[in-house]
């Protein structure tokens, strides 16, 4: 049994990755609560292989009393909404705090995994997108705290890899949907669902002709285990769905499956927002064996009832 400590545990993706790991290993959650939810991991509270630290990555952190095997960093503010709220604290979390749990895992000799995003690419001129794309970031936008925050995350990693010898793993994850997303934070999906649900007026900003590739969260955590638990290969990879959408068909599909009356309004596309997203996978199929199955329509389905639930 490994201890495996998980920053960010509370949140979306964090508390989905505190159920996948919990069942086999010793499991210490970490979060400070600013985006993350103790609705997420309620569930897990009393359970002997299971965690909880209140803590904010900013902050040093000292584990002294656990030998940790694993770290998954996953602590940080992922949707505009809340990492535009406080930019300053945004890159702190990406930077300082990157460096603090570095510096853990180089500590307890423990392999850590980055959860970096596929905003690394910015607004991408090559498209699908493949690992060794350097990106179109702009970095005094409005989207540089967290773009270029994961972006410095990301040589931090490779620095104390190469410096200190720290055993790493890099995943860029594209856009992933399911269970537990906040109702409040801005992207997409949960925007269209929650405003269906309530017969309001569906937000498309510019044109709705801009793509993207959602991935259901299941699969994601799948893919992000399967890379921290292989030893050839560093990364970065890519995780997310390669099939392509656009906002209006998300839009669409969503009014049809929540049966809503709602009417699609369009406004000013946010600066910075990206015309295109997609993922190359290729590199997560030879090195993983991984890419997703669930489809848009089932995980659509899912985390619609989901919502209907919390509303």
């Amino acid at each position: 049994m490994k201890t495996i400590l998980v920053t960010g545990g509370a949140g979306f993706l964090g508390s989905h990755l505190c159920d996948a790991l919990v069942t086999d290993n010793k499991v210490i959650c970490v979060d400070n609560f600013f985006t993350g939810n103790e609705k997420n991991i309620k569930h897990l509270i009393g359970n002997p292989n299971f965690k909880m630290v209140s803590h904010d990555i900013i902050m040093p952190l000292f584990i002294p009393d656990e030998k940790i095997d694993q770290i998954y960093n996953l602590a940080c503010p992922a949707s505009p909404v809340h990492y535009q709220f406080n930019a300053i604290r945004t890159i702190k979390a990406n930077v300082v705090g990157t460096m603090n749990i570095l510096g853990l895992a180089r500590q307890h000799n423990a392999r850590i995994l980055q959860a970096s995003t596929s905003e690394v690419y910015g607004d991408p001129l090559e498209h699908p997108q493949k690992e060794s794309y350097k990106g179109n970031v702009n970095p005094i936008g409005i989207r540089a705290c967290y773009d270029e925050g994961k972006r410095c995350a990301e040589t931090l990693m490779f620095d104390y890899h190469r410096q200190n010898k720290v055993d790493i793993k890099v995943v860029r994850i594209f856009n992933t949907y399911g269970p537990r997303m906040a109702k409040d934070d801005g992207r997409v999906v949960s925007n269209f669902i929650t405003q269906a649900l309530a017969g309001k007026d569906i937000t498309v900003y510019g044109d709705g002709k801009q793509t993207r590739s959602f991935c259901y969260v299941s699969n994601l955590i799948m893919g992000i285990v399967n890379m921290m638990n292989q030893d050839e290969f560093i990364g970065p990879v890519n995780l997310g769905n390669p099939k392509e959408f656009t906002i209006l068909e998300l839009a669409q599909k969503i009014i049809e499956m929540t049966k809503s009356e709602s009417k699609i309004i369009f406004e000013k596309l946010p600066q910075d927002d990206p015309i295109q997203r997609k993922p190359d996978i290729t590199l997560a199929k030879q090195k993983l064996g991984w890419e997703p199955k669930i489809e848009l329509s089932e995980g659509l389905r899912t985390t619609v009832s989901y919502f209907k639930e919390i509303l």
